[in-house]
């Protein structure tokens, strides 16, 4: 009779565990999912997430860069896909009411409010998401500035200023849908928001024959 072969014990999906990391932390934000949420979430030992994800710290940092690739992609293909700056924040913020509204996961924007109000031990996880931010910004900014280099916009347009105004717009809808805000509210708030876009140029004092 031979040998019985010792079979090798069963691994957890990787991925699947992450993504249920990153739902935890979605929904509770960092410092209110504790590492037994999380394994309770991810269906795994403290041992094992340990040795597949570091610490809390090292395994928030993993879920968020994977929230921004799953999620976060809607805001650089708008700015990247569309023809003006006016286009691009518009379809953002569009795409924004429907992404933070979307059914069977948590509402809002995970690295708008991971971390909102925290302790001192998590200061370092709170500026990695506010770098995320200004990069977000920068990225409005820069846009703006291309338009107003084009011509669409008047030399003297804000772009600092209208670029931190499309941020809080969509920072503030983050907010909203967390409070209960449909995905229809939110889409008129878009809506509203690009009211205040600025007037191509040229387009001022312009009249009908």
């Amino acid at each position: 009779m031979g040998v019985r072969k010792r079979g090798r014990p069963r691994s957890f999906d990787r991925e699947t565990a992450l993504e249920k990391a990153l739902r935890a932390f979605w929904e509770h934000g960092y410092e209110g999912t504790s590492v037994t949420d999380l394994t309770q979430a991810m269906g795994i030992g403290a041992p094992s997430m340990y040795a597949a994800f570091g610490d809390k710290k090292t395994l928030f940092e993993e879920a968020t860069e994977s929230y921004v690739r799953r999620y976060g992609g809607f805001v650089p293909r708008a700015l990247a896909e569309e023809a003006t700056a006016e286009a691009a924040i518009g379809r953002a913020l569009r795409e924004a009411a429907v992404e933070y509204t979307v059914p069977g996961r948590p509402h809002g924007c995970l690295v708008i409010s991971a971390v909102v109000t925290y302790s001192e031990s998590a200061e370092e996880v709170a500026e990695g998401l506010r770098e995320m931010r200004r990069r977000n910004l920068a990225a409005f900014e820069k846009r703006i500035r291309q338009d107003i280099d084009a011509g669409v916009l008047a030399p003297d347009t804000d772009a600092a200023g209208l670029a931190r105004f499309a941020a809080t717009v969509m920072q503030g809808m983050s907010q909203q849908s967390r409070d209960g805000a449909s995905r229809e509210e939110l889409l008129a708030v878009a809506e509203a928001a690009m009211l205040a876009w600025p007037a191509k140029r040229g387009a001022e004092g312009a009249t009908g024959a």
